[in-house]
């Protein structure tokens, strides 16, 4: 874990529909996760030159505010780990969009289509189930691209849609999810240390796992049930990470989609 990607795990997990924080906090939390103090200022620091994160200073407290841009990616990770989805109408979306032509930048675009859902089915082709299509407007506007989009019907067989994915790889992935939880945790500390790390692993499966429909789905494929079993952990550790937690000027004091209050 390396601390501006765990920085980014703590707003999607704990501070999140709030987008700022106190520094203190954040130092804090970092502290219990093994980061250094001068490494989460640099860690702040570097983000705030890349536009990431915005300083703001209200007396004597000093917060970092997140930039809409990385604002929208937290939605976007928070949407796709922790809300329902809705059925799926049996068609696909197509984006074929018009660029972008920097190697980097395309790299960037396309990591960020794989976090709503979109696997690759050829250069410059993009395919989803069940995405998000406002998401994806919105993306395309934040790199300034047009783009042309179908809706369609897959007629032949789930291979040649699978082929677009990285099933395997977040299959690998998701087989050692749960390797690290301890099997007593009874320590706060533990508890949010244990927590983060999941989230963390999680949010990077975003990239890999597209959610795909049940009938697309390889037989074994692991995402489903491990998913489940996340989300009923991740409301225990919650619970047990409180104590902790309320040292803390987070508000609110659960994640969404936890019905309990602190």
């Amino acid at each position: 874990m390396r601390a501006r990607s765990t920085i980014f795990t703590l707003f999607v997990e704990y501070i999140y529909p709030e987008r700022r924080a106190r520094v203190r906090d954040l130092i804090t939390m970092m502290e219990v996760l093994g980061f250094s103090e001068a490494a989460v200022r640099a860690a702040l620091s570097r983000s705030a030159k890349r536009g990431w994160v915005v300083p703001e200073r209200r007396g004597r407290i000093a917060y970092y505010a997140l930039s809409d841009r990385v604002y929208w990616q937290v939605r976007q990770v928070r949407r796709r780990l922790y809300e329902a989805r809705t059925s799926w109408d049996g068609r696909f979306l197509l984006v074929l969009p018009e660029g972008p032509k920097e190697r980097g930048e395309r790299e960037r675009f396309r990591r960020e289509m794989a976090l709503l859902g979109y696997g690759s089915l050829q250069s410059g082709v993009y395919l989803g189930a069940g995405v998000d299509l406002a998401a994806t407007q919105e993306l395309l506007a934040f790199y300034g691209l047009s783009a042309t989009l179908f809706r369609a019907e897959h007629l032949g067989p789930k291979e040649e849609v699978l082929r677009a994915f990285s099933l395997k790889e977040a299959s690998a992935h998701y087989q050692t999810l749960f390797s690290s939880v301890p099997p007593v945790l009874e320590d706060p500390l533990l508890a949010f240390r244990t927590l983060t790390r999941l989230v963390h692993e999680m949010r990077k499966l975003l990239f890999l796992d597209p959610l795909l429909p049940p009938e697309f789905l390889p037989p074994g494929f692991p995402g489903p049930s491990a998913r489940e079993r996340f989300l009923t952990l991740r409301e225990t550790l919650y619970r047990q990470a409180e104590p902790f937690l309320k040292r803390l000027s987070l508000s609110p004091l659960t994640p969404g989609g936890i019905t309990f209050r602190g």
